[in-house]
Formats: structure tokens, C-alpha cells, sequence
């Protein structure tokens, strides 16, 4: 174990800026991709302090997806003890849009109103008790995948006779109700170290399935990204979900309920994919600030 520093990763160039702080800094790390395998009886470490940057919409891009494994590994080398940013607390918030909901009504936040099933035939069930229009989402999702909007009963009941439901790798579904975002605009608050660092939001169609994280849109995607500030009873919120979701480093995602004015709080992720053109959307690269704040990490790891 020669490096202060092991990031586990398995998206090819998300995090090509992360690499290249580091670098500036002179921080000696070790990059880990997830196409290997490990001995569970093997308590070595690749370093004292090891970062998490898996992102749960690995099964969009592999099939044989490692997010299932690396709660094995993460768990292994926690238990060896390293300090694991983003370990298996987190990953176990990040892995369940359900587990996520929970805690965030837990804190006395405001959600959507939500029933989780896990099978498509009491989907339709759930919706009665809800109302429409709806959304059915996946459990485990990413880049705003999984997830269908139904506007009236009829069309639900088809989409489950037919077998056209999204589907989650876990096999658990939310029914949740479609929240009409005021402004078509969600807020993404971004924490490090618990701690607010700052937000953006996100406007386009169909803003119930957004995906903030840049490396999501496709060419000429409407989606815009604006600096914000939000309110601090948000900031202190978005901080209040991070500390009881483990995150050290992560997103919380809010938006307005047009209807009555009420922040919902609607997704947790672990996965900061920071925003692109920091300097031209935030006027300070948030990159520099991680890279800080590891270099304290893996002084208190030592």
C-alpha cells in the first residue's frame, strides 16, 4: 500500500477532472476500475483513504453492472480499515430511491407521495391511492432512466398487462405522484463533507426525469444549468439528509410542488458529477475544494 488515495470508479471519463486536481496538487492515487475481481479473505488495502464513484446508472452501460459487488468490496475494505468516502452507508442510501424517501420523511421533509411495490401486477392498486397524473420509477435508476409518466388509469393498466412498466434491477418499483415543479425547475444542492457547497438548477421538458449530472445530456438538450442560492432553510435540509445519508460527498435534489409552494425532496445521490464549465456556470471550479478537503482526509486516514 504505497498511495495516500484509491478511487474506485467505472465510468471511463467522468472523472478525467477529478484526476487531473489531484494531479495539480501532487496527491499521490491510485485509480481502480471495477472489471477485476477480489479475494474477500484478503485484508490488504490499495490505500488508507479510498473514494467511492460509483454511479448507479452502471447498468446502463454494462449489463454485468458492478453495483452489487462493490457493496461486497466497499464492506471488505471497511472492515480492513480503511476509511471508505461514500462506503456502504451511503451506498446502501444510493442503491434505494425507497430507502431515500424514507429518510428524508424521517427528518419531517416534505416528499412526493409515493407507494413502493414490488410487483407490477399491485401497481395499479398503489396508483389508486394516490391519483393522477403519476409517475412509476425504478428503485435503482441513473441519467434519468426508468421512469414513465401515466396520465389516467387506463393507460397504467395497459402498460402492466403488456409488460411495458420500467423495471429496476432490484425489482422494486415507486408509484409516486407527478409533481408539477414550479418553473419546470428542479434545484440540486451539492454537499461536501456534509456541508453546503453549492447548487444549481435544472430546467427542462418533463422535469421529473432529469438528469443533472452534465455527462447525462445528450446534443441539443434543452436542459439548462443555472447557479443558484438557495433559501437556507434548503441548504439546511439538503446538510440534514447528507449527515443522516453518510455522504461525503453527494447531491440532494429539491423542487417547488406548484401546487401549494412546498419543497419536496425527492432524490439523494452519491454520485457528485460536478457541473461542466464550473468557472463560466459557478465562477470557482469545485474540484479544487474536494481536492482540499481530501488532502485533510488523508492526513486524519495516516
Amino acid at each position: 500500500m504505497t498511495a495516500d488515495l484509491a478511487i474506485l470508479y467505472e465510468h471511463p471519463q467522468w472523472f478525467t477532472p477529478l484526476f487531473a486536481a489531484l494531479d495539480r496538487r501532487g496527491v499521490s492515487y491510485e485509480s481502480l476500475t471495477t472489471r477485476t475481481a477480489f479475494d474477500p479473505a484478503d485484508a490488504a488495502l490499495p490505500a488508507p483513504l479510498i473514494l467511492s464513484r460509483l454511479a448507479m446508472s452502471a447498468f446502463l452501460r454494462d449489463a454485468e453492472h458492478p453495483i452489487f459487488w462493490a457493496q461486497a468490496l466497499l464492506a471488505r475494505w471497511e472492515m480492513g480499515g480503511a476509511r471508505v468516502l461514500n462506503g456502504t452507508p451511503a451506498l446502501a442510501i444510493d442503491t434505494s430511491k425507497a430507502r431515500q424517501l424514507a429518510l428524508i420523511a424521517s427528518l419531517g421533509l416534505a416528499i412526493p407521495a409515493t407507494r413502493v411495490v414490488h410487483r407490477a401486477a399491485d401497481v395499479p392498486a398503489a396508483a389508486a391511492t394516490i391519483g393522477f397524473p403519476l409517475v412509476v420509477k425504478a428503485n435503482i435508476g441513473g441519467a434519468g432512466a426508468g421512469i414513465a409518466r401515466f396520465d389516467d388509469a387506463e393507460a397504467l393498466r395497459a402498460a402492466v398487462a403488456d409488460g411495458s412498466l420500467p423495471t429496476s434491477i432490484d425489482g422494486v418499483l415507486l408509484v409516486q405522484d407527478y409533481v408539477p415543479a414550479r418553473g419546470g425547475t428542479i434545484t440540486r444542492i451539492e454537499t461536501l463533507d456534509r456541508a453546503y457547497l453549492y447548487a444549481i438548477d435544472v430546467a427542462g421538458a418533463g422535469a421529473f426525469d432529469l438528469c443533472p449530472a452534465d455527462a447525462c445530456q445528450v446534443p441539443g438538450s434543452a436542459i439548462t444549468m443555472t447557479a443558484t442560492e438557495p433559501p437556507a432553510p434548503l441548504r439546511d435540509a439538503a446538510e440534514a439528509i447528507a449527515r443522516a445519508a453518510s455522504l461525503d460527498l453527494g447531491g440532494v435534489e429539491v423542487m417547488i410542488d406548484d401546487r401549494d409552494g412546498t419543497p419536496r425532496f425527492y432524490d439523494v445521490n452519491a454520485l457528485s458529477n460536478f457541473v461542466a464549465r464550473p468557472l463560466d456556470v459557478l465562477g470557482w471550479d469545485p474540484h479544487d475544494r474536494l481536492v482540499d478537503r481530501i488532502v485533510g482526509w488523508i492526513g486524519e486516514a495516516r
